[in-house]
């Protein structure tokens, strides 16, 4: 495992947090337990250890990038250690759904717009939890990755009732 040079391995944190529909206002007040397991399980990602990509790019020729599958990985291992079941590439638990998304932009507008949208229609979740880059780790990946940002101007743009799921959308940095 990668650590600093002081031997201290690098957590993940929240950065930013966007409620649309109450939806962390929700979770807040119906499920405090959860919200606190996605905090840990955000908190128990190394960083440092998902820095394993070499990258071929000219301008960053010689470093080492954020690897999107150690990433995934990472989080996959920490929500199943805590009952998260994977219920279609996504972890639920108690009617939330999280997908973590350190993927292409357009994965993201899946989950927003149509993933967490079938679920909810469906009856299956009461809200949606979508962790993604904020952009200043972003640019440490590869190229085309989604990130917090964007992805909350996205949802923004669109109005008020669109998507008409609750979504916490949660922005994390090293």
């Amino acid at each position: 495992m990668l650590k600093t040079s002081d031997g201290k391995k690098i957590i993940m944190q929240i950065a930013e947090v966007y409620s649309h529909f109450n939806a962390h206002e929700h979770i807040l007040v119906h499920k405090q337990a959860l919200w606190q397991e996605i905090e840990e399980v955000i908190r128990a990602v190394d960083a440092e250890a998902c820095k394993t990509k070499a990258t071929s790019q000219q301008r960053k020729e010689g470093q080492f990038l954020y690897s999107l599958e150690a990433f995934n990985e990472a989080f996959k291992q920490e929500l199943f250690c805590r009952g998260w079941n994977e219920m279609r590439t996504s972890f639920a638990k108690d009617r939330i759904a999280i997908e973590i998304q350190f993927g292409k932009y357009a994965f993201v507008a899946y989950d927003l717009f149509v993933k967490h949208m079938a679920f909810y229609v469906g009856d299956m979740i009461d809200v949606g939890v979508e962790i993604l880059p904020m952009k200043a780790l972003s640019t440490q990946m590869s190229s085309g990755i989604g990130y917090y940002e964007g992805e909350l101007y996205n949802v923004i743009r669109q109005g008020r009732g669109v998507p008409a799921v609750p979504l916490v959308l949660i922005g994390v940095i090293p």
